[in-house]
Formats: structure tokens, C-alpha cells, sequence
């Protein structure tokens, strides 16, 4: 995939830069929490899933599977671009709301809201 991105114009030309999005060595995984956490030049991200430990109500294990670390203007532009996905997302769909997980007992479906 090639992007045509707009560079700075010297001695009054302007030119564009294609960038080539190389996709081969791409992972995905999904995740249903994160974890945050910083040092004086990085913001580091654990991706993971919460999951219900059996046997024990009202305990969770967050098992972490994706860790990235990004300076700190690269944490900001992913802020950008997610505020502006999700605003363009409840503009089109409503509110997004946030609850706190709900545990749920083995052998128990989800609750459905």
C-alpha cells in the first residue's frame, strides 16, 4: 500500500513522498485491556485480555500479550488519531460507554445489556 504524503517545499518546489506500508511481517492479536506506564522518554503499552481465574469469584488475571514502547510524540499522535477515530465513531453511532468488567462464574454466560 503506498500513501502520498506532502513534504516540505525547498527553494519554492514541492514534492511528494510515497510511503510503502510493508505489511509482511505483521502480527495481530486482540485485547480487551491495557496497561500503562512511563519513564522520562517513553510511554510503554501492555496489551492483553482480562480473564476470570476459575474457581475463584471475583478475581481476574490480566495476561499481557503485546508490549510496545513509543516515544513520547508517537504516544501523542496515537492519542490524536484515536480521539479522532472515536469522535467520528459516536458521531455515527452514539455514545461509546465504559463499564467496569464484569466477572462472570464458570459454566455462566455473559450478561447481556
Amino acid at each position: 500500500m503506498a500513501e502520498t504524503t506532502p513534504s516540505t517545499p525547498e527553494q519554492g518546489e514541492s514534492r511528494d513522498i510515497q510511503i510503502r506500508v510493508d505489511e509482511s511481517e505483521m502480527a495481530s492479536s486482540y485485547a480487551n485491556t491495557i496497561r500503562t506506564s512511563t519513564t522520562f522518554e517513553e510511554v510503554i503499552l501492555d496489551f492483553g485480555l482480562n480473564m476470570p481465574v476459575a474457581g475463584q469469584q471475583n478475581q481476574m488475571v490480566f495476561k499481557v500479550h503485546n508490549q510496545v514502547i513509543m516515544n513520547w510524540a508517537g504516544a501523542k499522535r496515537l492519542a490524536l488519531s484515536l480521539s479522532q477515530l472515536i469522535r467520528a465513531r459516536e458521531e455515527r453511532f452514539g455514545e461509546i460507554k465504559l463499564q467496569a468488567p464484569q466477572p462472570i462464574n464458570p459454566g455462566e454466560a455473559p450478561k447481556a445489556e
